[in-house]
Formats: structure tokens, C-alpha cells, sequence
């Protein structure tokens, strides 16, 4: 079969002809949605080929981790969805003959936006970025992953099934922009859906369509604010009960999943109508409708059904260090460990909520390009960049900025993590490089992505990053 991304086909082949050769491989992973989909799609193609591994996870990748993973001494040690950014450091310890790394992102590679001839590099480094490929939106971790899992394939195997996993984590890594995947991305959704993988179709664009009962999708649609519905209990339950449908079975709100096309027809077509009398943009009210991804193997109704909730229960795992739980269901558990994460989602979506209503109380503080605030120890510095995009939209916070949000992460160091928009970043916003500069001025770490990206800076350094940050963003958008 032909790759999934042809100009990535030759680096892979090479990594994977090296991961056959290993006599023993570390397979070390990142714990956010993409990293888990990007461990479990390397984990299960590795299995496949009969290569031998064993498995850790970072939530942050440094000099004390990779000197940590240096000394289970291994001969090979696979990076997933991290690796890039720390190749000056990976690079060291490969010429120190500790390990052969073999790098599967989509970060900015540490070095690439310098002038300095001799930036790190690696024979096996697998990055879309190196490519060509934009890795912020073309392809995730994930997708990194499976585009070597394909080339890991034994004679006569067929990995097209971990497409899906490839999809929940490109999801997960915020990729669908304007209601779908795009460049790379899109190949491997082909693939599949070819594999019989995966299921694409024209729907509502609304968080929660297998799982929550019809109020509570509308009441939560954050994404396309409908006045009179969106964060309005009541106005939801009204304006169902006004429709002339049956939307309830045994005395139950049924679920979007529950509905017939008909139905669902009615329902969309009626909050259009809600939307263009409430004033709601027309490019807005477009937003009402996406393609979804749907696993096909996955039970209907539950949240493994559809990517976007499956990567909020993965995200759920990682943010409470239990990775482990998060593979686990990725690799199939349907029992101890998918219960766990479901504990942890409920857990996960109590506190997101306690943590937006502390924004919402306490409100964000307003430069020329950019607003932030400062959460302390009320938020986990885990959860406190998903916290930042979700309070966007609210009272107070503008859509039109970049958000900054700052965590306490120990006592000498605070987590920094940001938050865009698609239209900000082809605007000019990239706040991999806000990040990145602001923090390393302050004498701290930052990157990741243009539309989201993160930072650790020592304590009482942050109002200096704010006056850095805020000077680069308004560079960035002038």
C-alpha cells in the first residue's frame, strides 16, 4: 500500500527500519490527548512488528527527564509528541552514545528558527515541519506516529486502523479548523475510513452529541453562542419544548445520537432560525455545522464513539497523572480502566467548571494585544491553559485576544499556558513563538503551537513576561 503522507515516507522507513534493528526500545510519550494516541499507535505497531519496548510518559520533557530515560539504558528510545523541541539536549546524549532516539512530532524543532548553522538534528527525526508540512494543522503527534506505524508494518500487516487514534488525537491537538481536518490530516482520515475505521459526516458542530442529554448539548454550546440558549438552562429547555418533536423517551431528554435524520434536520434548522433572529454573524451561524469523526468500531452513544469527546476523556487521564489509564483504554480496555477515566472525566469536568466560574468572578486583566490572569493555586496548572480557552466568549474576556494564564507549579516555578484563534493566527499570531521568546527572556522554557502554547517561568517573573509577550503579540498582529 502506498504511505499515508508520501513526503514523509523515506524518514519513516528509516526510523522503522532502526526500530526493527533496536535490541531494546523505550518508548517515551507525552500525556496530553495526542500524546496518548501518539503512545498507544506506536505501542500497538511496535507489537505488530514483534519489537520488544516498554512504555513511560513525561509531562514535560527536560534535561533531568531525558537524563532519567538515559539510565534505564536503552538502546533505542522512541520520542512521541515531544522529542523535537528538546533535540539539543536529545542530541547530547546521542553523541555521548547513551541512546539512539528516534523523534515522532510535530513541534517546532529545537534550533529551526535560529541562524545558527549547526541547530541539532538527528538521523531519525520524523517532524512534518522538517517536511514541509504545517504540524500545528496538518498534522499532530498522532499523525506523526502513524505515519511510522505504517511503515512499521510486517510483511502482509495492514495498521490503517489506527487512523482513528490519529484522528482523536489531532482533534484533541485542536486541528479542526473551520469544522475539519485539513492537509495531512485528511489523507490519513482516507485511510480510515478505507480501513473501515473511521466514519465522517455533515453535522451539528456541537461538544457532546453521543453522551448528553438535548438540553445540556444546546445549554453548553459554547463554540457558536445562540442568545437566549447557549449558557441558559431554561431558554434551552424552552426552546425544545416548542418544537413539535417527541425528544423525550420515558419521561428522558433523548440525545442528538438518539434522533432520526428528520429529527435532527428540525432541531438544526430551528436553531439556525434562533441564531439569524438573535443577530447571530452569518459566518458565526456557519459554525453550527462540521464534518464529525466517528470511530465505527466504538459502541454509539458512548464518548469513545465520537474523536472530540473521546480526546476530552484521554485529556481527563493526563491532567490527574494517570497516563496509564489513558493508554489502557486506548489500547481497548473496555473495563477497570475506562471506568477509571470516566471518574476522571467527571472529576475533570467539576473542576474545568469551578475553574471558569473563578474567571468569570475574578475577571482577566487587559493589555494593548493581550488579557490574563493570574490563577495561583485555585487552578491546576494542568488544566489551566483548557480553562483559558473555555473562558473565552464569557463576560469580560475578549474573543479578539489571545488569553495568558499563569499556575502555580511549585514554589519556584509557574506554569504559563495561552490560548488563540484560528482567524488570530492567520492574522499573524503564533503563540509558539510568544511563548517560546517572552519566557526564555525571563530566564524560563516555552512552545508549542501558534493557536495554543505553553511556558514555565520562574516565580515573580510574570508580570515582565506579560510586558514581553505582550510587545511580541502586538509585532506578531501589526
Amino acid at each position: 500500500m502506498d504511505a499515508p503522507i508520501p513526503d514523509l515516507a523515506e524518514r519513516a522507513d528509516a526510523c522503522a527500519q532502526h526500530l526493527r534493528s533496536a535490541d531494546s526500545v523505550v518508548l517515551a510519550s507525552h500525556i496530553d490527548a495526542d500524546g496518548l494516541t501518539s503512545a498507544a499507535i506506536a505501542a500497538t505497531a511496535l507489537e505488530r512488528a514483534g519489537i520488544p519496548f516498554r512504555t513511560v510518559f513525561s509531562k514535560q520533557l527536560d534535561a533531568e527527564e531525558i537524563a532519567g530515560i538515559a539510565e534505564l539504558e536503552p538502546d533505542t528510545v522512541l520520542f512521541t509528541d515531544f522529542g523535537s523541541g528538546q533535540l539539543d539536549i536529545i542530541a547530547e546524549h546521542e553523541a555521548a552514545g547513551d541512546f539512539t532516539p528516534v523523534i515522532a512530532d510535530h513541534h517546532q524543532p529545537a534550533g529551526a528558527d535560529s541562524e545558527d548553522a549547526a541547530a541539532p538534528e538527528t538521523e531519525f527525526h520524523l517532524n512534518p515541519l522538517l517536511f514541509g508540512i504545517n504540524g500545528a494543522s496538518e498534522l499532530s503527534g498522532a499523525g506523526a506516529s502513524y505515519a511510522l506505524a505504517r511503515a512499521l508494518e510486517p510483511e502482509g500487516g495492514d495498521n490503517r486502523d489506527l487512523a482513528a487514534l490519529a484522528v482523536v488525537g489531532a482533534v484533541g491537538d485542536m486541528q479542526a479548523s473551520g469544522g475539519e481536518l485539513h492537509g495531512a490530516n485528511e489523507r490519513i482520515v482516507e485511510e480510515g475510513v478505507d480501513a473501515g475505521a473511521l466514519e465522517t459526516a455533515t453535522d451539528l458542530a456541537l461538544y457532546g452529541k453521543q453522551t448528553r442529554p438535548l438540553p445540556k448539548l444546546l445549554e453548553y454550546s459554547s463554540d457558536v453562542n445562540i442568545p437566549g440558549i447557549s449558557n441558559d438552562e431554561s431558554g434551552a429547555l424552552s426552546f425544545l419544548d416548542d418544537l413539535d418533536l417527541d425528544l423525550k423517551s420515558d419521561g428522558e431528554w433523548r440525545r442528538w445520537v438518539d434522533l432520526d435524520d428528520d429529527e435532527r434536520q428540525t432541531v438544526a434548522s430551528a436553531l439556525v432560525q434562533r441564531a439569524v433572529s438573535r443577530g447571530v454573524p452569518a459566518s458565526k451561524i456557519d459554525g453550527l455545522v462540521a464534518t464529525t469523526y466517528a470511530l465505527a468500531d466504538e459502541q454509539v452513544g458512548t464518548e469513545l464513539r465520537d474523536a472530540s469527546e473521546f480526546s476530552t476523556l484521554l485529556n481527563a487521564t493526563a491532567r490527574y497523572e494517570r497516563a496509564d489509564v489513558g493508554l489502557a483504554v486506548c489500547l481497548g480496555d473496555r473495563g477497570p480502566a475506562l471506568e477509571r477515566a470516566r471518574q476522571l472525566l467527571r472529576d475533570h469536568r467539576r473542576n474545568l467548571s469551578e475553574g471558569i466560574q473563578w474567571v468569570e468572578e475574578e475577571g482577566v486583566n487587559r493589555e494593548d494585544n493581550l488579557q490574563w490572569f493570574h490563577a495561583e493555586d485555585r487552578i491546576r496548572e494542568t488544566i489551566v491553559g483548557i480553562v483559558a480557552g473555555m473562558a473565552v466568549g464569557a463576560d469580560g474576556v475578549d474573543r479578539g485576544l489571545p488569553i495568558v494564564a499563569f499556575a502555580e507549579k511549585n514554589d519556584e516555578e509557574v506554569k504559563v499556558s495561552s490560548r488563540g484563534t484560528h482567524s488570530l493566527v492567520r492574522t499573524g499570531l503564533d503563540l509558539s513563538a510568544v511563548m517560546g521568546e517572552a519566557s526564555r527572556a525571563v530566564g524560563g522554557d516555552g512552545g508549542g503551537h501558534d493557536v495554543a502554547a505553553g511556558a514555565t517561568v520562574p516565580a515573580g517573573t510574570e508580570a515582565e513576561f506579560v510586558e514581553r509577550a505582550d510587545e511580541i503579540v502586538g509585532d506578531q498582529l501589526s
